[in-house]
């Protein structure tokens, strides 16, 4: 979009923007509708998938446990997640607009960053609830009890909301003045640092190579509990036992894999190698698909899950009739 030169000179100034453009994934009028359809069909299939989950898991008392417990975290995180940048951007497409206001953007980056951080240490802790379930199996209820396992949560979503607070406090500092296009569905931090005015970003591209170093360490403890995990399943006897492990292990660490590996492109890339079919496409696979797929990955899965929706739905068809 080109800027009219008084808003240039407004920006440059100082003046703060009253809204952004968002990316529009085509300006033909059929590809934006299939656009609106198919994120739509994603978005309902994250909110039955997730609702299901967490309703299923809240009603039943037997899996009142640490699992799922943390399951229930996830997709709480889920719905929250997808439900902060998918509407927005199916709204636009059907009514052929790109515009957010700018309290609507900086929101947009508190929620995201918030529930995607939180997300991401819950990821980290269910593979740790995974290496003791299976490598340290009489301690489990002394490493997660109840009272350990709350406490945990509250520092996920703690230390999420602690580092979105500190990532939009420096976002709101930023000056723009090279436009309000923003190259991607919705705001993003990388996109709107592209708009800051030279050598202003430095305190954000410090804060992200922080969190970059923290997410890499939090990766590595994932990697290392798997490697623990495949090592313990490997000695199980039964071939039997061993698939139906590495059938439940494998999944989850190729979810988050592709969960970390995108999100870690899409915020440290450099701009030299930034496109925006390839920002679209990594912005895609960190924050539709995984909140989409997680409840069929992390929870349907599960025998025991399975089982307690299969009596949810019937008591709930039973008192119907």
């Amino acid at each position: 979009m080109i800027v009219p030169h008084c808003e240039r000179k407004k920006m440059s100034n100082g003046t703060s923007i009253t809204q952004f453009l968002l990316l529009a994934f085509s300006d033909t009028r059929e590809l934006q509708l299939l656009h609106f359809w198919l994120f739509l069909v994603i978005y309902l299939a994250a909110l039955l998938g997730n609702g299901l989950v967490i309703t299923t898991i809240a009603c039943d008392h037997r899996l009142h446990t640490p699992m799922y417990f943390f399951f229930l975290n996830l997709s709480l995180l889920d719905l929250g997640s997808i439900s902060t940048t998918v509407p927005k951007s199916m709204v636009n497409s059907l009514w052929e607009t790109r515009d957010i206001s700018y309290s609507g953007c900086v929101a947009q980056v508190f929620l995201f960053i918030f529930l995607l951080s939180a997300e991401y240490y819950i990821l980290t802790v269910m593979a740790y609830d995974r290496y003791v379930a299976i490598c340290k199996p009489l301690h489990y209820g002394t490493l997660l009890g109840s009272r350990a396992c709350v406490h945990i949560v509250a520092a996920a979503w703690g230390s999420g909301f602690l580092n979105a607070v500190l990532h939009t406090a420096s976002m709101l500092s930023i000056p723009l003045c090279k436009g309000n296009a923003v190259d991607q569905f919705f705001c993003e931090i990388p996109q709107i640092l592209k708009l800051s005015c030279s050598d202003s970003n430095l305190r954000e591209v410090g804060l992200l190579v922080l969190s970059f170093c923290f997410s890499i360490g939090c990766f590595v403890f994932i990697l290392m509990s798997y490697v623990q995990i495949f090592k313990a399943v490997l000695r199980i006897p039964s071939q039997q036992g061993r698939h139906k492990a590495f059938s439940t292990c494998l999944p989850h660490l190729a979810m988050v894999s592709l969960f970390i590996i995108t999100a870690i492109i899409s915020y440290l890339k450099p701009p030299s190698i930034s496109s925006t079919s390839l920002d679209l496409v990594v912005a895609v696979l960190y924050s539709v698909v995984p909140p989409a797929v997680n409840p069929l990955i992390y929870s349907m899965r599960n025998q025991e899950l399975n089982d307690a929706l299969k009596k949810l739905i019937q008591s709930v068809v039973f008192l119907q009739q």
